[in-house]
């Protein structure tokens, strides 16, 4: 029975004494240095020194340092005899390798031959084979019945996470040639049955890496770039009635005297009533788009998970100069002028057909997408293009996120923001999309004000 079978179950164990040759040794080193160089672990020094520290002396099972307080000694330079009740420190540095950990294996390409996990509980790292699986199987196929049996009582209780019953072996002396034929059948098939299971679990993680795959690939360059991530708002200019306005069409004396009175009701005013351009001021706290300000804070928040410094800008809040220096996504269409001038000679830009707004294909048989409403000028389906530029004209990396209207800005943020929506998007797209230009044209469907989840209906990589 190899090592790697034989440690199962045991990783993590108080009192293991498991050791590691040398080429489990150099597979976990090599995953260790991949995840502190990784963007999720790069920017927090002390999480850095934490996994290292855990890590290291696993391998060299030093086991005893792998506690709390000693870890504060070491790490933190605690005094020997600190309490640890009232200095959390170890945890909370722990808890965030943890968020970290797994943040990084949902992003992380699926060619490493072992995994580093610390779990809940522990401050010491287990080491995940990615070859389990199919060594699982061929050990249990081939093994006797008592010796499949001393490896099932060695992996605690893998027959219940495999959904495998595996009888017990019958009391009996008897050595008949058939008996021992059926025994070892039973537990062959046993095998199978377990081998099976492994490897759908072993399809449903790569499957789900793949998704993460996808995703990490899309967002990488902004991942890697030193400078914080922009997040840039539109907004245009917003007039309301002046309160002079409100006061002399206002039917009694007590109406519209709060600014909430004159912002959630309209003025008495009829349809033939003349207005002077003095009636109307301007409000510059005003005028960002629901479905901006969503996809700002869904973003805002990915790159908050990998641990990326983003900033939100709004309106005159950031400029072309801004945009040179830092990687941005750039949110709004019509109510953006960086996004209408980065696409204006794009494949799919943003166009106006007599006084429709439209996504436009570029050439004469181009297609035409717009907003389709019913008959209380309600929408009833948005559209929006997802703009993915390596190299734009801001010398940086940009994503755009714009819609015809609000609800197609708003699921277009929600679509870069999803692993599965992405990998899904990109599956009909050319394979080596990550190293090229890519526009995506997106359908929602709205339903009460509200977008449905995003549909690719045309894609263009350049």
């Amino acid at each position: 029975m190899s090592s790697i079978t034989k440690d199962i179950g045991r990783e993590g164990v108080d009192g293991d004494t498991r050791i590691f040759d040398e080429v489990e040794r150099t597979s976990v080193l090599r995953e260790l240095d991949a995840i502190l160089n990784s963007p999720v672990f790069q920017p927090s020094k002390r999480c850095q020194e934490f996994l290292s520290y855990v890590v290291h002396h696993r391998l060299e099972r030093n086991d005893e340092r792998l506690k709390e307080r000693t870890i504060g000694i070491d790490l933190y330079q605690r005094p020997a005899g600190y309490a640890t009740g009232d200095d959390p420190v170890v945890r909370v540095h722990a808890g965030e390798v943890r968020k970290r950990l797994a943040q990084y294996y949902q992003t992380a390409p699926n060619n490493s031959p072992v995994r580093i996990e610390l779990r809940v509980g522990t401050y010491t790292p287990e080491f995940t084979w990615a070859h389990l699986a199919q060594h699982l199987g061929d050990s249990l196929a081939s093994q006797s019945g008592s010796e499949v049996q001393e490896t099932a009582h060695r992996m605690g209780n893998v027959q219940e996470s495999a959904d495998v019953a595996l009888p017990p072996l019958p009391e009996t002396t008897r050595s008949s040639t058939k008996h021992k034929q059926r025994l070892m059948w039973v537990w062959r098939a046993g095998g199978i049955v377990l081998l099976a299971g492994f490897a759908l679990m072993g399809s449903t993680i790569y499957s789900a890496r793949a998704h993460k795959s996808a995703f990490q690939k899309f967002w990488a360059p902004a991942l890697s770039s030193p400078e914080p991530a922009l997040i840039c708002l539109a907004k245009p200019s917003v007039y309301l009635p002046s309160v002079k306005l409100y006061q002399r069409h206002s039917k009694t004396p007590e109406k519209f005297l709060s600014p909430f009175e004159r912002l959630s009701q309209r003025p008495d005013l009829q349809p033939d009533d003349m207005l002077a351009w003095s009636d109307m001021v301007e409000y510059p706290d005003y005028g960002l788009a629901a479905g901006d300000v969503r996809s700002a804070i869904r973003l805002s928040s990915l790159f908050g998970q990998f641990g990326k410094k983003n900033q939100v800008r709004i309106g005159g809040n950031y400029s072309f100069e801004d945009l040179r220096n830092s990687p941005a996504v750039i949110i709004g269409a019509f109510n953006n002028r960086w996004s209408m001038q980065m696409m204006s000679n794009l494949h799919f830009r943003f166009a106006f057909e007599g006084d429709q707004s439209i996504i436009q294909e570029e050439g004469p048989k181009g297609r035409r997408w717009y907003t389709k409403f019913d008959s209380n000028v309600r929408a009833l389906e948005d559209y929006a293009v997802v703009t993915r530029l390596l190299n734009s004209s801001t010398g940086q990396f940009v994503v755009i996120v714009a819609g015809i209207e609000s609800y197609g800005t708003q699921a277009a943020g929600e679509f870069v923001s999803s692993p599965e929506d992405l990998q899904a998007g990109l599956q009909s797209v050319s394979p080596d999309w990550d190293k090229r230009n890519v526009q995506i044209i997106l359908r929602t469907p709205v339903t009460d004000n509200l977008p449905g989840p995003p549909q690719v209906v045309a894609s263009y990589v350049w």
